[in-house]
C-alpha cells in the first residue's frame, strides 16, 4: 500500500519547531501550562514536607475552592496522611499555598515489580555445620527445619558445584 504524498515526511525537519515552543506561544494552553507548573511545585513541597514513605506514594491534584486533593497509593497511606493532615495543612499554608482543607482520596498506583527472590548461598563448611547442628538436636520443629535447610543446600551444591 503506497503512502499518500500528503502524509510523507517533510524534507526539512529543522524547520519544524519543537512542541514546547508551540505550547508556549498558544494562549489556549496557558491555563494547562499553569496547572502543570502548579502541580509540579506542589509536588516538590510535598516531597519536602512528608516522610519519604509517604512522599513517594502521594500525588497532588488541583486546588479547587481552597481544597487540595491528595491521592494516596492505598488505604493505609491515606489513613496515615489523614493523621498528618493538620500539620501538613499548616505547613502548606506557611509556604504560601492558599489551601483551607485537604481532600484525601485513594488512587491505587500501578503495581511495581516484586523484588527478585533471594537465594541464600552457603559454603560447604556451613552446610556441614548446619547438618551437624540438626543431628545434635532433639526432634523438634527447629530440628526438622534445619535438616530440610541443610538437605536443600546440599542438593544445590551437588547440582551446581561438583563436576562429577
Amino acid at each position: 500500500m503506497a503512502r499518500s504524498p500528503s502524509f510523507s515526511r517533510p524534507s526539512n525537519l529543522r524547520s519544524l519547531q519543537p512542541a514546547v515552543d508551540v505550547l508556549n506561544r498558544a494562549d489556549a494552553f496557558a491555563a494547562l501550562r499553569a496547572g502543570v507548573e502548579q502541580i509540579a511545585a506542589l509536588q516538590g513541597d510535598l516531597r519536602q514536607l512528608l516522610p519519604d514513605y509517604l512522599a513517594s506514594s502521594v500525588e497532588p491534584g488541583f486546588i479547587k475552592g481552597g481544597v487540595l486533593a491528595l491521592f494516596a497509593g492505598h488505604n493505609a497511606l491515606a489513613a496515615r496522611l489523614r493523621h498528618l493532615e493538620p500539620r501538613l495543612l499548616a505547613d502548606l499554608q506557611q509556604r504560601g499555598w492558599t489551601v483551607n482543607a485537604l481532600k484525601i482520596q485513594v488512587r491505587p498506583q500501578a503495581m511495581k515489580e516484586p523484588p527478585p527472590v533471594k537465594q541464600a548461598r552457603m559454603t560447604p563448611v556451613a552446610v556441614e555445620a548446619l547438618y551437624a547442628l540438626s543431628e545434635s538436636l532433639a526432634p523438634s520443629p527447629l530440628q526438622a527445619a534445619l535438616a530440610r535447610m541443610s538437605a536443600r543446600h546440599r542438593r544445590n551444591q551437588d547440582r551446581g558445584g561438583s563436576g562429577g
